[in-house]
């Protein structure tokens, strides 16, 4: 009973990366239309002598979210950088070893982020102040519910979200690489991303 519990506990990991994987690939898709859309913009009203404002920010959060979300995807794709000087002298069964202290590495540090992300936030004592952030700002400091961002005025916390999101996927996907590398689960190839042979470098 125990090993069937085990099983079906690597099993789900393994969907929750696979269905993490498919909705950043429609983030990702959506945002690089939604990136092109403001670039074009700003290129056609500031030639027309009418800039708008807000764009140049809402542009560069937009990269931002990019960026976490594909960090997120590459890391089950296996595409992250992997020095391999070492690695490609030592025997295959170093290699292998190798890996999983790779890969577990990755684990550890999505973990950390997501403490990290959980004492900066605060989840708790927003709670405890009513969720109200000048209160939280003024019992401890952390001004991060009080800022808003310069040209678009929203709370920044709102676009932050991306760092606690990207730690949690991350986590999830290298959990499921590792998994997979310990031969614990069958590898699953990734469904909507075309990879050649010579993608992959880890």
């Amino acid at each position: 009973m125990p090993a069937t519990r085990a099983l079906s506990l690597r099993r789900m990991i393994v969907r929750m990366s696979s269905a993490l994987l498919a909705c950043e690939r429609l983030a990702l898709m959506g945002l690089m239309y939604l990136l092109t859309g403001l670039i074009l913009v700003n290129v056609v009203t500031r030639y027309s002598h009418f800039p708008i404002y807000w764009i140049d920010e809402s542009a560069v959060y937009c990269v931002v979210w990019l960026t976490f979300i594909g960090a997120s995807a590459m890391t089950r794709l296996r595409l992250d950088f992997a020095v391999t000087m070492l690695t490609e002298r030592l025997s295959a069964q170093h290699q292998k070893f190798a890996k999983v202290i790779s890969t577990g590495l990755v684990v550890v540090f999505g973990v950390a982020l997501i403490v990290t992300c959980v004492l900066w936030m605060d989840p708790v004592g927003v709670a405890r102040a009513g969720f109200d952030g000048r209160k939280l700002a003024a019992e401890t400091f952390n001004f991060l519910y009080t800022e808003r961002t310069q040209t678009l005025n929203w709370p920044t916390w709102v676009l932050y979200l991306t760092l606690p999101i990207f730690a949690v996927s991350m986590t999830v996907h290298g959990l499921a690489n590792l998994l997979e590398d310990l031969e614990l689960v069958p590898r699953t190839p990734p469904k909507g991303f075309q990879l050649s042979e010579l993608d992959g470098v880890n």
